[in-house]
């Protein structure tokens, strides 16, 4: 090869990386261009509040005067001077540990109704979906309310099949939690769905094995079906456990947290402190406890994965 013709090779080899480096350069700016509203708006609107947040739970703030700055006594306050972060703790653990297990249960037994072929299956989907769509409205929670009134249409049903009864739903303390705990088992729809994706990914010639072997459809539910979809369960017992300890809208709009506390969410009691008592600084640092609490139940759903959650291959 002669040096003029190395020369033109280098020059080309050169023209092509000029080539190469604009385009990725072209690609580099359309990528920041397109993903800038996003980090822009993470930022603005989730990493700058966490650290204002985490700052204002340091001081004694009630967003009508200057933050004082205070250290831990915000946090020494929920441990040791405030009964009613205990209380807001167990009903929030008792409303999660009953109401997300009823859920998923009932959205199993739903997803295996409707895993079945049939002409309706999409619309029967779409109907059992609906209630996690509107389930936590404000509309829903006040009709919610109104169904468990004295008046409602609850104890009119007991009263016209021979229950002769004017129970008070919201008024009790031991049933108040219930009605709030049905609503939210009532809002099954989204862990439906995918409960019925993951059903449908379970070969059919287990089954059929399992047949040929003289498997009855209980033995092949639990020997089959079951351990298959601990995955699916464990991804839903996740998010709806997060989501049962940030329930906010149905106690709010139904029960205030009334009677006797008996229904004082934890997210409650934080928006309590934070607008109503003007006690923001000491609702920063509730709202953080309750991410901490989040972290370290999430955690143990982890750790605890490996003990029954199913890991192999199909």
């Amino acid at each position: 090869m002669s040096s003029k013709q190395a020369t033109v090779r280098e020059k080309k080899l050169h023209a092509r990386k000029k080539t190469l480096g604009q385009w990725l350069n072209q690609e580099h700016v359309a990528g920041v261009v397109c993903t800038s509203p996003f980090i822009i708006g993470f930022f603005l609107f989730m990493v700058v509040p966490m650290i204002l947040s985490l700052y204002y739970s340091l001081c004694n703030y009630n967003i009508l005067s200057p933050p004082q700055f205070t250290g831990l006594a915000n946090y020494i306050k929920a441990f040791t001077q405030d009964p009613k972060f205990v209380k807001s703790i167990c009903v929030t653990f008792f409303f999660a540990l009953v109401s997300v297990p009823l859920r998923l249960i009932f959205a199993l037994l739903v997803a295996m109704i409707l895993v079945r072929k049939s002409k309706l299956s999409a619309f029967y989907r779409a109907v059992y979906y609906l209630p996690s769509i509107i389930g936590g409205s404000v509309a829903v929670a006040i009709l919610w309310k109104r169904m468990f009134a004295m008046d409602g249409v609850i104890n009119s049903i007991l009263r016209n099949i021979g229950i002769q009864t004017s129970i008070s739903w919201l008024g009790n303390t031991s049933t108040a939690i219930w009605t709030l705990i049905i609503l939210a088992v009532w809002q099954f729809g989204s862990s439906m769905l995918i409960f019925l994706a993951s059903l449908k990914q379970i070969p059919s010639t287990l089954y059929e094995a399992a047949e040929v072997d003289g498997a009855k459809k209980g033995s092949q539910f639990w020997r089959i079906t079951l351990p298959l979809l601990t995955p699916t369960i464990f991804f839903n017992l996740v998010m709806q456990m997060i989501n049962g300890f940030l329930a906010f809208t149905q106690c709010y709009i139904i029960t205030q947290g009334k009677p006797m506390d008996s229904t004082l969410f934890y997210t409650v009691y934080m928006y309590q402190q934070s607008f109503e008592f003007y006690n923001t600084g000491y609702g920063a640092a509730l709202a953080w406890i309750m991410l901490a609490i989040i972290s370290v139940v999430t955690g143990v759903l982890f750790a605890t994965k490996k003990l029954w959650a199913y890991e192999g291959g199909l």
